[in-house]
């Protein structure tokens, strides 16, 4: 069976909250850029991530100057963190942000809201990382009949994918709750809460969320992983504003090549990663991600620069056969060019252009 994710937009309150937040301290990017391409200063990239353990190549190139030092000193690098997809999107469409790590479905929002002219995903940064946890009676599918099983939000990533997954088991859900299984969409934050008075019986979550449920008393009933062939899918996409793509493909080719340095550091260095992930999430949070639940979490994650484009377009078709969205023309989502300069230039495979 293949993948299950994508996710809508999020409520205009969401985008006006964290969206104005960001506006508010950041100017539109097109001054610094044009200026730069008129050789009036360096050019100023804007750079989106979410401090959370699925954004590690993000978190790590930005604390241990990789993108810095790829970057070079005629680009200055502002980094801004988000903590919804949508918002980071809507930052990208006022001109507040060149380029941002972001989830499957805001990818394939953007992309459709503004008629694939705004924005490129030019590398993929992780995979896997979201399982299903149950209250220990709960055995297999049609355990879960009457049950509440909480997701992150209406029509997001996961939200899809356990709708989808339920309807191939022969359970019945709606968008407003009903059906043979309660679907409750819910911050993340709330989810151990929730798990732990009674008031749901499940949840479909991304890690360290899935470790915090496991770790209350939850067991992992599907790891989203055995879902997919090879048990690879998107969780994490490089993408970059079609505007600042055109204007400097110079630095999006050393932003790219970050991203590939990046990985190689998580991937060859990961206790180092780890540590790096945990003080910066405390330097953004005020409170540091505890290092043994990023040890946990760790192994359902790949981090890996193919953006694994048939699992986004799976997702989308799952999000259409359960009715929270409408089809989608992806072609031209992907430029991998840039990807694949990078990759040949260090003799590793390129990955192939969908």
């Amino acid at each position: 069976m293949r993948r299950l994710p994508l996710r809508r937009m999020a409520t205009l309150a969401t985008l006006a909250a964290l969206g104005a937040a960001t506006l508010g301290s950041t100017a539109a990017c097109g001054d610094d850029s044009e200026g730069a391409g008129g050789g009036s200063g360096p050019v100023t990239l804007r750079l989106g991530y979410f401090p959370n353990i699925t954004h590690a190549p993000a978190v790590v190139g930005v604390e241990k100057g990789i993108f810095a030092e790829k970057l070079g000193a005629d680009v200055k690098l502002d980094p801004k963190t988000f903590n919804a997809g949508p918002a980071a999107i809507e930052a990208v469409f006022s001109g507040a942000l060149d380029a941002t790590y972001i989830g499957p479905n805001p990818t394939v929002n953007a992309f459709s809201k503004s008629k694939g002219e705004a924005v490129r995903v030019v590398s993929g940064a992780a995979s896997g990382g979201v399982a299903l946890v149950v209250k220990p009676g709960i055995n297999g599918p049609q355990d879960l009949k009457g049950k509440k099983v909480a997701t992150p939000q209406l029509g997001n990533t996961q939200d899809v994918a356990v709708r989808y997954w339920l309807k191939q088991q022969g359970l019945t859900t709606t968008k407003e709750g009903g059906g043979d299984v309660k679907i409750v969409p819910q911050e993340n934050a709330q989810t151990v809460e929730t798990f732990n008075s009674g008031a749901i019986d499940a949840a479909w979550v991304p890690e360290p969320f899935v470790s915090r449920l496991v770790n209350a008393g939850g067991k992992v009933l599907v790891d989203e992983r055995d879902l997919w062939p090879d048990k690879k899918f998107v969780i994490t996409n490089l993408l970059v504003s079609t505007k600042f793509l055109k204007a400097h493909p110079d630095v999006v080719q050393k932003l790219v090549d970050g991203q590939v340095a990046a990985n190689e550091f998580v991937n060859s260095k990961p206790d180092e990663a780890q540590q790096a992930i945990s003080e910066a999430i405390g330097k953004i949070t005020g409170k540091p991600l505890d290092l043994k639940l990023i040890k946990q979490a760790w192994p359902t994650l790949e981090f890996t620069n193919d953006p694994i484009p048939s699992s986004l377009k799976a997702g989308l078709d799952h999000a259409v056969e359960v009715k929270l969205t409408e089809p989608v023309d992806l072609k031209g989502l992907y430029d991998l060019t840039y990807l694949n300069n990078a990759l040949k230039a260090q003799g590793k495979p390129e990955v192939v252009q969908p």
